[in-house]
């Protein structure tokens, strides 16, 4: 990586929520010396969007894939679209894939074999997995065990213990604004924890907005308050830790245009 700056390793800006100011948020997050971020496309409709920033800017990956709330209302055409998207040069990534037990616990089974499919055409294809796992934690370890491929867990909200079980594994772990919310024990842990080649951060825009603008729409400028909230909590050196964000990021992702 050229420039030296903060990563945002997981955002929806091609989704709807960004539709009216798209120009605008990419260039705070330029301002705010933001100089690589993750599209996350589970809607295939967004893709499309998607190449389009990445042919007029380099600072953009893409990655695709079927979101695990979206097994239930899955059809071929979706899955076929899919299919194509991932073999395009301009997909990085596989992803956000993984199990989410809040909102669906009645279809673990369907949510496991969508899961271990997408990993396979990530290996096949030889491209990293971008995880999602809620309230499914060991159950996504388990998987990812048996189907070792590069990878990183987004938003993670597990424990530390686990954290570590899967940075023996080789994955990444990837926080973003929970770890700056007042109450959240457990991002702070893991943020402590999890050795510093081994971490990533990310805002997941729109949600999931740090302090100081929690409950505001999310975007990637702000994923510098997450930055700074755990250089603080690690008593790192912020330029040290951006240096080692870049080196994290291509690595996992290998630079894949």
């Amino acid at each position: 990586m050229d420039k030296i700056g903060w990563i945002d390793s997981h955002c929806h800006i091609c989704s709807k929520e960004f539709d009216g100011d798209i120009n605008e948020v990419i260039k705070k997050a330029t301002d705010e010396n933001v100089v690589r971020m993750m599209i996350i496309c589970c809607d295939m409709d967004e893709v499309e969007k998607a190449i389009e920033l990445k042919k007029q800017n380099d600072i953009f990956d893409i990655a695709c894939g079927i979101h695990p709330e979206d097994e239930k209302t899955l059809n071929k055409e979706t899955w076929e679209k899919f299919l194509e998207y991932s073999k395009s040069e301009y997909i990085s990534a596989i992803g956000e894939i993984g199990l989410d037990y809040y909102w669906n616990n009645d279809n673990k089974d369907d949510q496991k074999d969508l899961f271990i499919k997408q990993i396979n055409i990530a290996k096949k294809l030889n491209k990293p997995i971008i995880v999602h796992s809620r309230d499914a934690m060991q159950d996504t370890f388990d998987i990812l065990k048996s189907n070792i491929v590069d990878g990183v867990l987004h938003s993670y909200s597990g424990s530390e213990e686990m954290a570590m079980e899967f940075v023996k594994l080789g994955y990444y772990i990837s926080l973003g604004g929970p770890v700056t919310f007042k109450n959240a024990i457990k991002p702070k842990e893991v943020a402590k924890v999890v050795p510093i080649d081994k971490l990533l951060i990310e805002t997941d825009s729109p949600y999931l907005t740090p302090t100081p603008f929690r409950g505001k729409r999310n975007e990637p400028s702000y994923v510098k308050y997450t930055g700074e909230y755990i250089c603080e909590l690690r008593n790192i050196n912020q330029e040290i830790f951006k240096k080692q964000l870049c080196l994290n990021y291509d690595k996992l992702f290998k630079n894949t245009k």
